[in-house]
């Protein structure tokens, strides 16, 4: 199966060369339309949970802790993970968030635990 996945913060344009764009938070973005988040699909069941998100708060500090819990809270979302297994076989997908950190948010780790699975 052909691997190709990308993560981008879901404020930013949408382009052709992002494939089907699927956003992985649980909150819908602030400010943001459906129109221009240009979304193939809102996949919110896949998002760390509420209590992880809050106690990880993007602080770099928590990030190794914060990959393994939610990499533990992926092995409950068998779903939505063959959703996003699917996707994958028609090309690229933009896992989209909607956070101000780039480095340390729930995309970068989901795509991290999509690699490390494939």
């Amino acid at each position: 199966m052909a691997f190709d996945i990308v993560v981008k913060r879901v404020y930013e344009t949408a382009a052709a060369s992002d494939g089907q764009r699927v956003l992985v938070d649980r909150v819908w973005p602030r400010g943001l339309t459906k129109e221009k988040a240009a979304l193939t699909l809102w996949l919110k069941d896949i998002a760390p949970s509420d209590a992880l998100r809050k106690w990880f708060d993007h602080k770099p500090e928590r990030w190794e802790e914060f990959q393994k819990r939610y990499q533990g809270e992926l092995t409950d979302k068998q779903e939505p993970l063959r959703e996003l297994a699917s996707l994958l076989e028609h090309g690229r997908i933009t896992l989209l968030y909607g956070a101000h950190e780039e480095r340390y948010n729930n995309a970068v780790a989901l795509a991290g635990y999509l690699r490390e699975q494939a």
